[in-house]
């Protein structure tokens, strides 16, 4: 059975020796990490319906740092639906024209960002997705009601859900904002931590102790979610600034 690097987007991230794994899933922009370290194109990548929202800097990042990269499958994972009375709920899908996927899909390839596979399955089957991968867990679900699952641990999810994969490690996540490619500014208006962080762990260790499977290579998610430590570990230097990156 093949391996799984789920790759998130944290500077310097700890990655697994070389032939260690045999495809990558991706978050919103961790395919430049794995641009940066010489690791190839994605074979899935979860895009995140707020980056083409224009409303923060920090998409405006992650966009940029897309530029030029390429994925076999995009999964796009949307926000939740707008609350209020009917007019509201209108009004609100109207305006947040910028987070559909035909727009979503516009921008990237603004950006010369290619895939070979649009997957909008819709945020029920997501939700769903992490009910049956979590066996409806209660305390979970409440965590989720909440505050949904970051990219990172969709791209597990959708991995998993994937098939063919016998093992999944989990590399450059930390359970901050921080990023590989660009500093993140709203660090300096909330602080470092993911608002993620408490579903993602939740779900992440109740995923680890039922599957046997997943494997971390960075500390903090040993620390915090319980994932087992897959060593050795080691950081490598980046490609130099402009260098070609073959796919894999």
């Amino acid at each position: 059975m093949k391996t799984l690097l789920v790759l998130g987007s944290k500077p310097e991230p700890m990655l697994p020796p070389p032939g260690s794994f045999d495809d990558i899933a991706c978050a919103n922009a961790s395919g430049n990490s794995a641009a940066r370290y010489g690791l190839g194109s994605a074979r899935l990548t979860v895009i995140s319906a707020i980056l083409t929202s224009a409303s923060k800097p920090a998409n405006r990042q992650a966009l940029q740092a897309m530029r030029g990269l390429h994925t076999d499958m995009l999964f796009f994972y949307p926000r939740r639906p707008p609350e209020g009375n009917s007019l509201q709920r209108m009004v609100a899908h109207v305006r947040g024209y910028r987070n559909k996927p035909w727009y979503v899909r516009r921008i990237l390839r603004s950006y010369g960002y290619r895939w070979n596979e649009f997957l909008h399955p819709g945020l029920p089957h997501i939700v769903e997705l992490f009910r049956s991968l979590s066996d409806c867990n209660a305390d979970i679900a409440a965590l989720m009601e909440r505050k949904q699952p970051s990219t990172g641990i969709l791209a597990l999810a959708a991995g998993i859900a994937l098939g063919g994969y016998g093992r999944y490690i989990l590399s450059g996540f930390s359970f901050e904002i921080t990023h590989a490619y660009a500093l993140n500014p709203l660090v300096d208006e909330r602080g470092v931590a993911s608002r993620h962080a408490d579903t993602d762990i939740a779900l992440l260790s109740y995923l680890a102790r039922k599957l046997g499977t997943i494997y971390t290579t960075e500390p903090i998610v040993e620390q915090r979610a319980g994932v087992p430590l897959l060593q050795p570990v080691r950081s490598p230097p980046a490609l130099p600034e402009g260098a070609q990156v073959l796919d894999r």
